[in-house]
């Protein structure tokens, strides 16, 4: 019998192909998403690529319980992978009780019912945000962590921290927090990819929206950085590789592989890529011009970062593989087609 998994924020960029990548390695998916950012007819593109309709609820991790009545529901849960959280950084500075409460309450919620209903473990979706402004490029796992530029950042370090101590009192599960760079791209089907709501927060999708002409222009934020072009570097990460890092993260928890009962792995190509340089990705694949322009530095944006994944590589056995190029090209593939289907098209 296939493992049943409990995706949250199932519906969300990270999430949908989590779930793409879930269903095609077997497992039984439950996907909840409260659709505060997101679309449910992202279920419709999940079922297109693999043919299999998974479960889906609307429902928000921070009613506990509704979580209660969902495990009742669906019993026999053996994971848990939970994207489910705010995350926009600058938003995160102007409402900080909304990402506390959203980010920590849905955390809290689901530790406290795992094991109630028998849940073995969970893949908490964390981010190289923690280690702040490094010393030193590229990042491993044993970095410090660094006081968080944002309550978004902070909400990462101390879901950690949750996860960490719940695990260590005792608790009867164990837990892979994947700590990732920067997620780019779009399904190679184009049936699913990032489609933020409102003003894009993330450089691909307004690269992506510039070049389709749903915005008038660029801001590229500094050029004065101490990087080889003046802007700032990234380790800019395939989306679908991530997916499947989940996946590999579910299989090595649930067949008893882990070496302790937290592990910590960074998700990233090892590879820093510039903003500019990923601008200049963009207009060879997509033959476009890009209309940008080069302004003040933005607060609280890191330098430059990039991951060490020797750990991930070695001992989750994952490693990203897809180049830049393929990979911007998804996501320009994904806007021309949410761009021909206007309802779907959120500007």
């Amino acid at each position: 019998m296939s493992k049943k998994i409990l995706v949250t924020g199932g519906t969300g960029y990270i999430g949908s192909h989590t779930v793409v990548e879930l269903q095609q390695a077997g497992y039984e998916v439950v996907v909840i998403d409260n659709l505060s950012n997101s679309n449910a007819e992202v279920i419709e593109g999940i079922v297109k690529i693999t043919g299999i309709r998974p479960v889906f609820e609307e429902l928000d991790c921070v009613d506990f319980p509704a979580m209660r009545a969902l495990f009742e529901k669906y019993p026999g849960i053996d994971g848990v992978v939970h994207f489910a959280a705010s995350k926009a950084v600058g938003e995160s500075v102007q409402k900080p009780l909304l990402y506390y409460r959203n980010n920590l309450v849905s955390l809290l919620n689901l530790l406290e019912l795992m094991p109630q209903f028998h849940v073995k473990g969970i893949v908490f979706s964390s981010s190289c945000t923690v280690y702040g402004e490094p010393d030193n490029n590229p990042i491993d796992e044993s970095a410090p962590i660094k006081p968080a530029e944002s309550p978004y950042g902070n909400t990462k370090q101390i879901n950690e921290e949750i996860i960490r101590d719940f695990i260590y009192s005792g608790a009867p599960v164990k837990s892979i927090i994947l700590r990732y760079f920067n997620p780019i791209g779009a399904h190679p089907s184009a049936e699913i990819g990032e489609l933020p709501i409102g003003v894009p927060q993330n450089l691909v999708p307004y690269i992506t929206q510039t070049g389709m002409g749903i915005r008038e222009q660029l801001s590229v934020f500094g050029n004065d950085y101490n990087t080889p072009d003046g802007s700032c570097i990234r380790d800019f990460i395939n989306v679908v590789d991530l997916a499947k890092a989940h996946v590999t993260a579910i299989e090595r928890m649930l067949t008893d592989k882990v070496d302790e009962k937290v592990e910590i792995f960074n998700l990233g190509t090892g590879k820093g890529v510039s903003v500019l340089e990923l601008i200049d990705v963009f207009e060879k694949v997509s033959g476009k011009k890009l209309n940008y322009k080069i302004v003040g530095r933005r607060e609280g944006d890191i330098e430059q970062i990039w991951a060490n994944p020797d750990k991930a590589n070695n001992v989750l056995g994952w490693t990203a593989k897809e180049t830049i190029e393929n990979t911007v090209a998804s996501a320009w593939r994904w806007q021309q087609r949410i761009a021909s289907e206007s309802p779907h098209s959120r500007v």
